[in-house]
């Protein structure tokens, strides 16, 4: 499917540039010109999609039906499933997270889209598809689907709501019903879609620096880091490798369009797929940037119980695709 980009790649490097196949900048430089060049195809061809279909289905409906509605149990679900659908990083995802508060919808249900919207967006499936192929791309996503509706129901059984800081409190207290109508409701998609193509461009300026930077250092550890580096430390036979992984991933932060070009890498280099995607959701769903924004709503404790139960689960889900794959 995307061979005539491999062809373009080649041409690049081998012919234009005329370096040798084999040397270390030859490959980074192919790998670079070549995952740059599918991904942002594919990045621009799911984000228009998606754009047409969040135009139809706006936030409003989705918040206000998911606080309205008692559907014991899968509201967990709905709510990472809506995560899908919403190409935000995590800390991009927090303004949304504090407008769900607002909207009345339970703190667990919020955690599930909270969890889920990083880890799984058109983007990343749109990344994942042309890296490791559709039977990967499903096992990941039902896997981060999975991990946002158990996530988000733990800890709704923990009841945190006393954990969140008394800005929210303030703010639950005062909370009117928005009367804000999404404008596209009555419009013609002729309407609409200068509005989604301009959604698309926002979209795409956001994330095209961590795709380009992410793919720069999957295209340096291509060429330059030898095969055993990572084998050394992270090996299907290190029974830690995949807590280790998760809790190094952590202090870093990127998104999916970032990390995912590292990922490929890491898998090439012979670390096991649980393994990889473990450091790859470290890095999506828990962050210290998304920490120091979430301090707005949340107690340091409430911020400790989130981390610590994602983390678990992650780690779960990284064992789990070590033995299922």
């Amino acid at each position: 499917m995307f061979n005539w980009i491999q062809n373009i790649a080649d041409w690049l490097v081998f012919d234009v540039l005329q370096l040798e196949k084999g040397q270390h900048l030859a490959e980074a430089l192919n790998f670079f010109i070549y995952d740059t060049t599918k991904i942002l195809l594919l990045l621009f061809v799911i984000i228009f999609l998606m754009g047409i279909i969040n135009s139809y289905f706006p936030i409003d409906k989705v918040r206000n039906f998911l606080s309205r509605n008692k559907l014991y149990g899968f509201e967990y679900l709905m709510a990472s499933l809506f995560g899908v659908v919403t190409p935000f990083c995590s800390c991009s995802s927090v303004p949304l997270f504090i407008g769900f508060v607002k909207g009345g919808i339970p703190l667990g249900v919020t955690f599930a889209f909270l969890i889920t919207s990083p880890l799984v967006n058109e983007v990343a499936i749109g990344l994942f598809i042309g890296l490791f192929g559709l039977k990967m791309t499903t096992i990941y996503v039902v896997s981060g689907i999975l991990l946002g509706t158990i996530s988000g129901f733990i800890l709704q059984q923990l009841k945190l709501e006393r954990f969140l800081t008394p800005w929210v409190k303030q703010v639950l207290a005062n909370a009117q019903k928005e009367q804000d109508a999404f404008i596209a409701e009555k419009q013609t998609f002729q309407e609409r879609l200068p509005i989604i193509w301009e959604e698309v461009l926002n979209i795409l300026k956001g994330v095209v620096p961590y795709v380009i930077g992410g793919i720069a250092i999957g295209g340096l550890m291509h060429g330059y880091i030898p095969e055993d580096f990572f084998e050394k430390y992270m090996n299907k036979d290190n029974l830690f490798a995949v807590p280790i992984a998760t809790i190094l991933a952590v202090p870093m932060y990127s998104n999916a369009s970032g990390i995912l070009p590292i990922v490929q890498v890491l898998v090439s280099k012979g670390i096991p797929i649980g393994t990889a995607i473990a450091f790859m959701m470290g890095v999506v769903g828990l962050s210290f940037p998304e920490a120091m924004l979430l301090k707005k709503v949340m107690t340091f404790k409430l911020i400790g119980i989130f981390f610590g139960v994602v983390t678990l689960c992650i780690i779960i889900s990284g064992y789990l695709f070590n033995l299922i794959l």
